[in-house]
């Protein structure tokens, strides 16, 4: 079964955007690409069970295996070495993504505490948006009992729209609350 959210992409996302933005081709269209979660925790340089604990989470959250990064390069005000595993990534596409971004809209973004809207200001230059989580118990699949320790998260939306407008227009029109 196909995604809701990449039915309401096909069939009216697509046409709103396409009059919004007088496109001449159905095909200049932005789209998502891929959604990537990313964790890093500074604990885990004593103790990698907190890594192990945090890559199990965004395992629940995402439902795909995420990979251990290391650091790059020893810093050693931090007494981190190169190679020492320091956080987790999890890279979506296709119904993943679609799925993910769903559960993220309708059911985490309005468990935030005082939430008043998304951060218009996270798009780089070129119609991507970052977006930090604070806590990973927004989520409804994570049981508030069995956590050890609140951390937060990354989330970059990849898009192939050409400037912030036209990727902020999409993700609009795909659910994600920007405040004024």
């Amino acid at each position: 079964m196909e995604p809701r959210l990449k039915i309401r992409y096909r069939e009216h996302v697509t046409s709103a955007l396409l009059e919004e933005f007088s496109y001449g081709n159905p095909m200049q269209v932005p789209r998502l690409t891929k959604i990537v979660v990313n964790t890093s925790l500074k604990e885990a340089i004593q103790n990698t069970k907190v890594l192990d604990q945090a890559a199990e989470e965004i395992a629940i959250i995402t439902g795909q295996k995420p990979i251990i990064r290391v650091a790059r390069r020893s810093i050693a005000n931090f007494k981190l070495r190169e190679g020492m595993p320091i956080g987790s990534k999890v890279t979506l596409r296709a119904s993943r993504m679609w799925e993910f971004l769903d559960r993220l809209v309708s059911v985490a973004i309005p468990r935030i505490r005082d939430f008043r809207g998304l951060n218009p200001n996270g798009f780089d230059g070129r119609g991507n948006y970052n977006l930090g989580l604070t806590e990973q118990i927004i989520f409804p699949e994570i049981e508030y009992d069995k956590v050890k320790r609140i951390s937060g998260m990354n989330l970059s939306f990849v898009t192939t729209a050409e400037s912030d407008g036209e990727g902020r227009a999409l993700l609009r029109e795909l659910g994600m609350p920007f405040r004024k």
